[in-house]
């Protein structure tokens, strides 16, 4: 019953976020977009920004990366949008080609409702997978005590909340998962929706947030710009380098940084970045992509879709780090601005 009232609440958010972006109608939007939840206040920045300046309105409904790839494939938005970069199957299923988008890099962090604990824990990659395979059942449990010798842990029961929806974020967290427990790379393993062994489901950031911050002993994963913007702790995460790290627009960049200089000119930005080496990389950090065909089914639109990722990467890129994202390494926005002059059937003028 509590997991149905739950889904059912979060599914509600869902459906009033929808309808309040999409109050206008779509045919009234010069862009329509959907997909990750994950960079919506960025995105809802950049777009309401980018109409003021242009007076060209995009609509983008933040219904999950399932639902934006779902969308996208079936062509009835002009973009899509994902955490997740597209599997070999899904660009099999595609119309046309398609091009990935880097926009910012975000971090994936692990919220809890602890009220009695006033200083971030710390936690490791095998302890969370061990937390939501079910093993890790107790707060005060001895894996945790370990990691946090100076903090009074309660003797509570600890209620695991991960996503509902298909969704971006639970990619880059069971991504993440997959890489330092053989144990969960066994199990559910990685993916946009897994088979979760145990816990509640939440739709979309706010779904997970609501689940958390309702049941005390609560644990659940969100992106770190939502977890700044609601107030909520979270916790720091051991690293490959052995260091616990918070994440931050600092760690998220030490994350990428390596792996940037690393991409061939040809790369098709499909990557993975978790666990990263560094030793103040965060280690669940990630790209989220703007999903773009490659040859456009409509030129004018085309058109106003390529100005905006334009403006979007050299522009709209500079207010990342006010909204908790780490902005674009220089040398992926420099290969990205040749990736959008490639972009076939676009209007002239």
């Amino acid at each position: 019953m509590i997991a149905r009232v739950s889904r059912n609440f979060g599914l509600a958010l869902a459906g009033a976020a929808v309808c309040a972006l999409g109050a206008t109608s779509l045919s009234a939007q010069d862009l329509n977009g959907a997909g990750a939840s994950f960079p919506q206040p960025i995105y809802s920045k950049w777009f309401s920004e980018y109409a003021a300046k242009t007076n060209v309105k995009i609509n983008y409904q933040p219904i999950g990366s399932g639902g934006g790839v779902k969308q996208f494939t079936e062509g009835t938005v002009d973009f899509g949008a994902s955490d997740a970069p597209l599997s070999d199957t899904e660009i099999a299923s595609l119309k046309s080609p398609a091009y990935h988008i880097p926009t910012v890099l975000g971090a994936v962090v692990m919220t809890y409702n602890l009220p009695e604990v006033t200083k971030p824990l710390n936690m490791t990659g095998p302890l969370i997978a061990d937390i939501y395979l079910g093993k890790v059942t107790k707060w005060n449990d001895p894996a945790i005590v370990a990691l946090n010798k100076d903090v009074k842990l309660p003797n509570k029961d600890i209620l695991v909340v991960h996503r509902s929806d298909g969704s971006g974020t639970t990619y880059i967290f069971t991504d993440y998962l997959t890489s330092v427990s053989p144990a969960w790379a066994a199990g559910p393993g990685k993916g946009k929706d897994v088979q979760w062994p145990v816990g509640l489901g939440g739709a979309q950031n706010p779904g997970v947030m609501g689940q958390v911050s309702q049941v005390p002993g609560a644990i659940g994963y969100v992106e770190l710009a939502f977890a700044r913007q609601k107030k909520v702790p979270y916790a720091a995460i051991k690293n490959g380098a052995g260091a616990f790290v918070m994440p931050s627009i600092e760690s998220v960049t030490e994350a990428a940084s390596a792996t940037a200089a690393k991409l061939p000119a040809n790369t098709d930005f499909r990557v993975s970045i978790v666990n990263a080496p560094g030793k103040t990389a965060y280690p669940i950090s990630s790209f989220t992509y703007l999903l773009v065909y490659e040859t456009q089914p409509d030129a004018a639109k085309g058109k106003k879709l390529i100005d905006f990722l334009k403006w979007a990467l050299h522009d709209g890129e500079k207010e990342a780090a006010s909204l908790d994202y780490a902005p674009l390494p220089a040398n992926i926005v420099t290969m990205l601005d040749k990736r959008l002059a490639s972009v076939k059937n676009v209007a002239s003028k």
